[in-house]
């Protein structure tokens, strides 16, 4: 597929096909999308945002969680729940599954992501960014811990999104990996490094 103002949406469809999987994981991806897009908003303001240093509370890492950190995971969280495809997710600002359907039944994929790794860099304006898997689920049960815990060779997609002067999403959906610059000004994420 060639690089000319290829958008995402675009590239999954040429991706995926046109099968009702194809569409679901397209669509789980550009909900993905969207959330890197707003968490590269949040973190483009800086200290304006109001969103920088530290909170009191220390996530299951251990680690001490800045208000970027809890912001990129609620803004995941947020957009994951949106189409319905997600059974559940797993951060490491959250101590168990995110399960969105505790009765099972619905929601063919998982989500393990770290929001925004990195996030103390943020106060001295050094690149952060949110890595992400998406595996299918096992259901028909809500999920546990367990269903996350699985190879690599079972991911549908995986990716990384870098927030710096430009805000650059890398995907793959198993057909070699990709790089997609967010136009601001369009909102897109368009192909640049095929």
């Amino acid at each position: 597929m060639q690089c000319e103002r290829t958008t995402l949406s675009a590239f999954l469809r040429y991706q995926l096909g046109e099968t009702e999987d194809g569409h679901a994981l397209g669509a789980l991806l550009a909900d993905t999308a969207a959330a890197v897009a707003a968490i590269a908003a949040a973190t483009a303001e800086g200290a304006l945002g109001g969103h920088l240093g530290a909170l009191a509370a220390r996530n299951v890492q251990g680690e001490v969680q800045q208000k970027l950190d809890v912001l990129a995971n609620e803004t995941m969280i947020r957009h994951g729940q949106r189409s319905g495809l997600i059974a559940g997710m797993v951060s490491e600002e959250n101590e168990a599954p995110v399960t969105l359907f505790p009765d099972g039944g619905r929601g063919r994929f998982l989500l393990a992501f770290d929001p925004l790794d990195g996030s103390s860099n943020a106060d001295v304006n050094v690149a952060v960014g949110t890595i992400f898997s998406v595996l299918r689920h096992p259901g028909p049960q809500a999920p546990v811990a367990g269903d996350f815990l699985r190879p690599g060779r079972e991911q549908v997609a995986a990716g990384y999104a870098i927030y710096g002067p430009a805000t650059l999403l890398v995907l793959t959906v198993g057909q070699g990996t990709h790089g997609f610059t967010l136009d601001r000004g369009t909102g897109d994420f368009v192909l640049t490094h095929a």
